[in-house]
């Protein structure tokens, strides 16, 4: 069993800050990738950042520049380091975990964003 928990989200007025935490465990020892989806009312769930183990990131387009994903090098974990927010990143994130091996993806239970003055 892994259990994926997210922790960070709040309240935040426009132009404000916020970051974002995933904690990954239990039996899970590596991991392929880590990253931060969201998902707005209405909308799909998409793609916020990506990371792999060396370091290597991905971004949306959306969010370039403004938000950077990091990895704990001790312990599975992942962070979001939200700045410059906008009312459009309003949405519940959620930390996805994809395992070494057999390559299982892991979803935690979501954290809500609201970006609103």
């Amino acid at each position: 069993q892994v259990q994926v928990v997210e922790s960070g989200g709040d309240l935040v007025q426009p132009g404000g800050s916020l970051r974002l935490s995933c904690a990954v465990s239990g039996r899970i020892s590596n991991y392929r990738r880590m990253g931060w989806y969201r998902q707005a009312p209405g909308k799909e769930r998409e793609l916020v950042a990506l990371i792999i183990p060396n370091g290597e990131t991905t971004y949306a387009d959306s969010v370039k520049g403004r938000f950077t994903i990091s990895r704990d090098k001790v312990k599975i974990a992942v962070y979001l380091q939200m700045n410059m927010l906008k009312p459009e990143d309003t949405a519940v994130y959620y930390c996805n975990v994809v395992a070494a091996g057999w390559g299982t993806e892991f979803w935690g239970q979501g954290t809500q964003v609201t970006v609103s003055s």
